[in-house]
């Protein structure tokens, strides 16, 4: 008997315990600190409706194997509504798990009236950057800047 399918969907309310391992994972890979309560409540209103964005999830027997963050912007470059791809993590790389979670998302941001996608990537992150690019993305001479609020 074969392995069981994969499935990709988009993340509900109820998902939000299984999505905080997933998440403090990523974070540790990603060098970023975790904070439960922070996470908590950025995820909430993300998998309550579709008003900042869209989580999605790679799926098989009823395990989360994955996650990705699409969030809304707005731009005159990009002729309105954007979307970032803040994160994407599978736990078990190598597989297409990824590239199946990043194809649904991107089709999940196309379908809500998205006409671009950014993403931001680690500077050394090379092996992420190639991951992208066999995606369809392309770096962008652009450098990010922040100020926290």
């Amino acid at each position: 008997m074969g392995e069981a399918p994969t499935h990709v969907r988009r993340a509900e309310p109820g998902d939000l315990a299984a999505l905080l391992p997933l998440n403090a994972a990523f974070c540790a890979i990603d060098g970023h600190p975790y904070d439960e309560a922070v996470v908590r409540r950025a995820l909430a209103p993300l998998l309550a409706d579709d008003t900042l964005g869209q989580v999605w999830v790679v799926q098989r027997d009823g395990v989360l194997l994955g996650y990705a963050v699409m969030t809304w912007g707005y731009s005159l470059e990009s002729g309105g509504r954007e979307s970032l791809l803040d994160e994407l993590y599978v736990r078990d790389r190598g597989h297409g798990l990824g590239g199946l979670l990043l194809e649904a998302c991107l089709a999940g941001a196309a379908q809500a009236g998205a006409t671009r996608t950014f993403l931001e990537t680690e500077a050394p992150n090379t092996r992420v950057r190639r991951f992208y690019a066999r995606h369809g993305f392309v770096e962008e001479p652009s450098t990010w800047m922040s100020r926290d609020l």
